[in-house]
């Protein structure tokens, strides 16, 4: 019983990262093609409410039916085609971002949940998807990494109100039921 509802929650987070891309995509042209998605914030999510192992399971579900052509990610894009493109880098550092949002909040459990997932949400949800992201940009789109860096700091706003949005959902759930909260248990 314990395997199969541990699936169920993979395929949950998986699927509001999904329903997350049904939201519009805002391109910013001075960024060579990477958009502003919501997607970030599913991402933030599945690691903060299920921990390392499950939020990245949720994450490497969604990266693999986009690999095999489903169009889950902003804008219906999907195929093997976005991991070539400018935003591969920061694609691949959602499932490292999942990963490492899930184990801050396991290391801060002794933490106000509120607290411990905006920490995670930006350590893990900005500052590691970008130390991938930003990298892949460069190669990607043949930028300089500082011009990559500069580019994507337009992004940080919006990237830090998801994190906000993150915590204040995670401290909600953590009140009202408090065993939805897996990177805790």
């Amino acid at each position: 019983m314990g395997q199969d509802k541990a699936l169920v929650q993979i395929a949950f987070y998986a699927a509001l990262i999904a329903a997350l891309g049904l939201l519009p995509a805002v391109a910013i042209p001075f960024v060579s093609g990477v958009p502003i998605t919501a997607q970030t914030l599913g991402v933030m999510l599945a690691g903060v409410m299920l921990g390392p192992l499950r939020g990245g399971l949720a994450v490497l579900l969604v990266l693999f039916l986009t690999a095999l052509g489903l169009p889950l990610l902003a804008g219906g894009r999907g195929g093997l085609g976005v991991f070539m493109g400018p935003s591969a880098g920061f694609l691949i550092g959602w499932f490292f971002g999942a990963i490492t949002t899930g184990y801050i909040m396991q290391l801060m459990k002794n933490q106000s949940v509120l607290v411990s997932a905006a920490i995670a949400s930006i350590v893990g949800g900005i500052g590691v998807v970008y130390a991938l992201g930003i990298p892949g940009l460069s190669v990607m789109a043949g930028l300089p990494l500082d011009k990559a860096a500069l580019g994507s700091a337009v992004y940080l706003p919006g990237d830090l109100v998801k994190a906000a949005i993150a915590a204040v959902v995670a401290q909600t759930v953590a009140r009202g039921m408090p065993s939805a909260l897996h990177s805790r248990s």
